[in-house]
Order: structure tokens, then C-alpha cells, then sequence
């Protein structure tokens, strides 16, 4: 099974067509020549956008010279009622603070004490599809019930069966259906006291859900004082001083952190999940093979354990691969720049397209085939280092990046261990870019019990 991608739009349309299609999903409004490409430019009235596919422009921008290319303000404009002031968003010595906070919290000695929350989550998700045995089940909302259980379990040590968290994780769902990727603001050179256009919907859901979080990080700075706090995620990052400062982060800049967490460590989990699963659907071997490998690990339940499950951590950076839940990521170069011949004056937009990037014809092997075992050869690894950014790179790399790769593998092993997916055939998911990049109807597929092993 080849995996479905969408369309790709005509080489030349109007101005005014691009930005309606660019609005509606920036992945079917470009044209098929970016997975051939090194580099495109894009002109609109107002600025102009490079797409670079250049693994060397890509290392110059995130590795080499990350701070003459901050994030674009106009990616922030869209997420500015959710996210705040938290780390996805800001630049310079306040990012630099964030993160001197944020980073040691996600240390491996940290991942190891997290395993059974995680564990725990797993299961409480197996258990929730085992009841819906025999029935067509929408995947991506029982990936994201899945990993918000995780971020909460983690974060707070609470499951998401808790009145709070289960409140946050419905009222995330309304926002990521309200939300589009990009707020009209991205594309207009408006003032910055214009108003943003967010919905009425967007507005309300933020709202809602920057006040439960609220009440989370207060009551936990509550229990940090009264020597009652549990000893997780939030605690971790609330009582770590700035080594440079001596500061630590106010409620609201915690509220601002806990917000993009969710974010980044659900939504983008969720999505790649729900892709994982649909791609097992599709190829009975590897499914077949995944779970071989989860009965022959042994108890999931031990930290140790996780490093017996290669062929299924292959499985879930493959579907990093083809479905990147961050499709695009944009920076604004400060200086004049010369890339590939090309003259760039300073405030053009620097588009980092994981999506491109993964299928490039030029550095991938059968770019659109589901093909876990790519990861195991020459080719699959050198397109590994050149081609492959799920999680960003250099100094604003996904600090959860670990994380990610653990939980999506064990959720994927145990799930696949107890239980069998099979696509639909009358329901084929295409993929657009929402906050990540979901299905455009969700993702269905047949689930029933597995037969024991004999």
C-alpha cells in the first residue's frame, strides 16, 4: 500500500487562489515541483518566502546561525491566544531563559522515571479499544485521548479521567477543529494593533483552556510550598531556578508553558499515532511483525524493556516521516543572505518544509512507500542525517523529542500486541495541515481482539 498525500495544486495560479488554498491547507496549495526542488521563492505583495530544501541551507539556518534566523512573528499570529509567551513562540534571551529552565526536565534519567506513567496510559488506552472490539472506530480522536492521558500522567500525575484535565483535552479538541494552521494575519502586513481575526470559537476554547490550566499550575505551586508536591514534569520545571538568574517561571509563564506542552507533546503525538496505526492497518505484515516483537519484549511495563522494540520504533519514525505532524516550519533571516545564487533581503520568510523535505525525491529511496525498513540501511540513514526533521534541529530542537519516540513506541506495541487494525476500504484518510497534520475526515479502521498466541 502506497500511503495517501494529497494533490497537488497547478503550477501557476492567482495570487488571490493561492491564499485561499494556502488557508485552507498549506499542503495541497503547493505545487508538486518542491519534492524535486532545492529551493523555490514565493512572491506576494508584502514579503517573499524561500523554501529550502537544501540540507545545507537548513543546517546554516538551524544549526550554524540559529540566531540571524529568529521564528517568524507571523507563525506566532495565529497561536498568540493559546500559546502566550511559551517557548514555541519567542526568540532571543527570553527563549534562551525559557529553555535554561525548561531542558533538564526532559533529561533521560527523567524519561526512565516517567516509563510507568506512560505505561499506565497505554493500557488505559488498550483497555478503551478493547471494549470497542468489532466496531469501525475514528483513530486519531483515540490517539488523542491517548496522548493527552500522557501529558497528564506525566505533567501532573493525574489521569485524564480527572474533572480538570478531561475538561482541557475536550475543549483542546473544539480549539484544534476551530484553529487553522495559519491566521490571516500570516499573509497581511497589518499593524500591531489591528485586530487578528480569530474566531469567535478560537477565542472562547483558549480561553477555556488557559483557565484550566491555570488552576493546575497554581494548585501545584500550592503543594510546591507546602511540601506536598508529587514529583513529576511540573513540579520538576516549577522549582528549577535559572542558573544564570537565580529565576523561576511566574504562574502565567507556566500557564504559557504547560499550554504549548499540550500542544507539542499531544497534538503532535496524536498525530503521528493515528498515522502509525493507520499504517499498520494498511501492511498486515508489519503488523504482524510489531507485535512479535512487543510479545517477545516481555513486560512493556519496565523502562528496559523498550529497547527490544527496534522494528516498531522503525514503524513510528517512518510515520514521522510521511506524515510529519509539523509540516512546515518558518524563521526570518535578519541579515542579507545569498542563498543558491539568490539574493535575500533581510525580513524574507525561510520555509523549512519537514513535508517536502521527507518525500524529496532527491534524498529519499521510493519516497512515498511505507518502508520501515529503510531505517536499518546505508541509504535510509544518510537520508536520516540529511532529510529527516521530525522534531526540528540545532538549539531549538523539540526538547520532549525523547519522550516522543517512547511513547509513540510503546503505545504503538502494546496497542498492536492486544489487538488487530484494518483499514476500510470505502475510507481512505487525506492528509491537510490543521494545527498537525490530520485526516480530513479522521482516520477509520476495523478494530477486534487478537487470537492468544499459541
Amino acid at each position: 500500500m502506497i500511503p495517501p498525500k494529497p494533490a497537488s495544486r497547478p503550477e501557476k495560479v492567482s495570487l488571490w487562489r493561492y491564499m485561499r488554498l494556502f488557508r485552507a491547507d498549506i499542503l495541497s496549495a503547493q505545487p508538486a515541483r518542491l519534492y524535486r526542488a532545492l529551493m523555490a521563492e514565493f512572491r506576494t505583495p508584502f514579503f517573499r518566502s524561500y523554501l529550502c530544501n537544501d540540507p545545507a541551507l537548513i543546517d546554516l539556518v538551524l544549526k550554524e546561525r540559529p540566531g540571524d534566523f529568529p521564528k517568524s512573528g507571523r507563525i506566532r499570529e495565529g497561536l498568540v491566544p493559546l500559546l502566550g509567551r511559551s517557548v514555541f513562540v519567542t526568540n532571543g534571551a527570553e527563549w534562551e531563559f525559557q529553555r535554561r529552565i525548561i531542558d533538564p526536565s526532559f533529561e533521560r534519567g527523567r524519561l526512565r522515571e516517567s516509563h510507568g506513567a506512560i505505561h499506565a496510559a497505554a493500557v488505559a488506552a488498550r483497555d478503551r479499544l478493547r471494549d470497542r472490539a468489532g466496531q469501525v472506530v475514528e483513530i486519531e480522536e483515540v490517539a488523542s485521548h491517548a496522548a493527552a492521558d500522557v501529558i497528564f500522567r506525566t505533567l501532573f500525575s493525574i489521569p485524564i479521567e480527572h474533572a480538570v484535565a478531561n475538561r482541557v483535552f475536550h475543549e483542546f479538541r473544539a480549539y484544534q477543529a476551530a484553529q487553522p494552521l495559519l491566521n490571516i494575519a500570516a499573509l497581511l502586513p497589518l499593524p500591531r494593533f489591528f485586530p487578528r481575526f480569530h474566531s469567535r470559537a478560537t477565542k472562547r476554547s483558549a480561553k477555556a483552556i488557559r483557565d484550566l490550566i491555570r488552576q493546575l499550575t497554581e494548585a501545584r505551586m500550592a503543594e510546591i510550598g507546602a511540601g506536598e508536591a508529587p514529583d513529576d514534569l511540573a513540579t520538576k520545571i516549577m522549582t528549577t531556578e535559572d542558573p544564570e538568574t537565580g529565576r523561576r517561571f511566574t504562574a502565567e509563564e507556566m500557564t504559557d508553558q504547560v499550554a504549548i506542552f499540550f500542544l507539542a507533546g499531544h497534538e503532535t503525538s496524536a498525530s503521528a499515532l493515528g498515522w502509525a496505526l493507520f499504517l499498520l492497518a494498511g501492511n498486515p505484515d508489519a503488523q504482524d511483525r510489531v507485535r512479535d516483537e512487543a510479545l517477545a519484549a516481555g513486560d512493556l511495563a519496565k523502562f528496559s524493556n523498550l529497547s527490544r522494540l527496534s522494528f516498531t520504533r522503525n514503524v513510528f519514525r517512518e510515520a514521522l516521516r510521511l506524515y510529519p505532524p509539523v509540516p512546515m516550519m518558518v524563521r526570518e533571516n535578519r541579515c542579507p543572505e545569498r542563498f543558491r545564487e539568490r539574493q535575500v533581503a533581510p525580513g524574507g520568510q525561510i520555509v523549512l518544509s519537514p513535508w517536502h523535505l521527507h518525500r524529496h525525491e532527491r534524498f529519499w529511496q521510493r519516497p512515498d512507500d511505507f518502508d520501515p525498513g529503510r531505517w536499518e540501511e546505508p541509504e535510509g540513514r544518510q537520508s536520516a542525517r540529511t532529510a529527516y526533521l521530525p522534531f526540528s534541529a540545532g538549539p531549538r530542537v523539540c526538547p520532549g523529542a525523547g519522550f516522543a519516540m517512547a511513547e509513540g513506541t510503546l503505545l504503538l506495541a502494546l496497542l498492536v500486541r492486544d489487538l488487530v487494525f484494518r483499514t476500510v476500504p470505502d475510507r481512505v484518510p487525506v492528509p491537510v495541515a490543521r494545527l498537525t497534520v490530520r485526516a480530513r475526515s479522521g482516520i477509520y479502521l476495523a478494530i477486534d481482539r487478537r487470537d492468544p498466541k499459541p
